[in-house]
């Protein structure tokens, strides 16, 4: 298992995996009073964590499906990158695509957050890509069905 060093400057414990085949960790407000999100507005809202994630590592920060289904919330940047040399806080680009306003609260879950690993690239020019059966489709052209 991979160790993830963290500072909680929030009051809340740590993010955790929920079942033991999560791949996703819940994310928290961390807010001194609750936050008020109008129809269309957005802001970004803290978590008080503050993580160092070891070279080749990035957390997907994403929507949580239930707030998303049930009331309209989700994220946007979505789904966001914390690179592995980023120290700052994570703060979490949450929208209201409901015409409801909704009440974000201290110590809910907003978001949740996925440890990926990744490689980075090189470049090689070329003049020509290889055929396939699919092709230069896109866009649904694979069929509706």
């Amino acid at each position: 298992m991979t160790r993830v060093k963290i500072i909680n400057k929030s009051q809340h414990p740590l993010p955790n995996y929920e079942t033991s085949q999560s791949a996703g960790m819940d994310l928290r407000a961390n807010l001194d009073a609750p936050v008020t999100l109008k129809s269309l507005e957005r802001a970004i809202i803290p978590t008080g964590l503050f993580m160092e994630l070891p070279e080749g590592y990035e957390a997907q920060i994403r929507p949580r499906s239930g707030l998303a289904a049930k009331k309209g919330i989700t994220l946007l940047n979505s789904p966001g990158t914390i690179d592995a040399d980023y120290r700052g806080e994570l703060g979490i680009i949450l929208v209201n695509l409901s015409n409801e306003p909704f009440v974000v609260e201290n110590g809910e879950r907003i978001a949740q957050m996925v440890i990926s690993k990744f490689e980075q690239i090189s470049w090689e020019g070329v003049e020509i890509l290889s055929e396939t059966e699919r092709g230069a489709g896109g866009f649904g052209s694979t069929g509706v069905k």
